[in-house]
């Protein structure tokens, strides 16, 4: 998550379980941002030429270098204040872990499918 998606959920109730952060996958960092300063206004942060994290004036989100971009290929990405009960949440609810918590700059995160198999991941500092 970018500084900008840390700052504004830390520790805030209201985004318990809200949408926080979408991240998508671009076959061309440099472009894809370019594309969206030009067609949005999109203000952009960079984090190396792989990575690069947007704020459209009311949603953060990313755009990360992968080699193609499936059909579906966005990641959404929900804020929770407890990462592990999130998780049992999910579980609970029929979703399956599809890769376990792991550290990245600004917090921890794990993804998961829903049973029509939609990957999403939920986020915490």
């Amino acid at each position: 998550m970018s500084n900008t998606a840390s700052t504004s959920s830390a520790v805030n109730p209201a985004n318990n379980r809200r949408i926080d952060y979408i991240e998508m996958p671009a076959t061309d960092v440099k472009a894809t941002k370019q594309f969206y300063i030009d067609a949005f206004g999109w203000k952009f942060t960079d984090y190396g030429p792989d990575y690069t994290s947007f704020e459209d004036g009311r949603l953060a989100g990313g755009f990360t270098k992968a080699t193609s971009v499936p059909k579906g290929g966005a990641l959404i990405v929900i804020y929770a204040t407890d990462l592990a009960d999130a998780e049992k949440r999910v579980r609970a609810a029929g979703g399956k872990i599809m890769k376990p918590v792991f550290s990245f700059p600004g917090g921890r995160r794990f993804h998961f499918t829903d049973p029509s198999g939609n990957e999403l991941a939920v986020w915490s500092e």
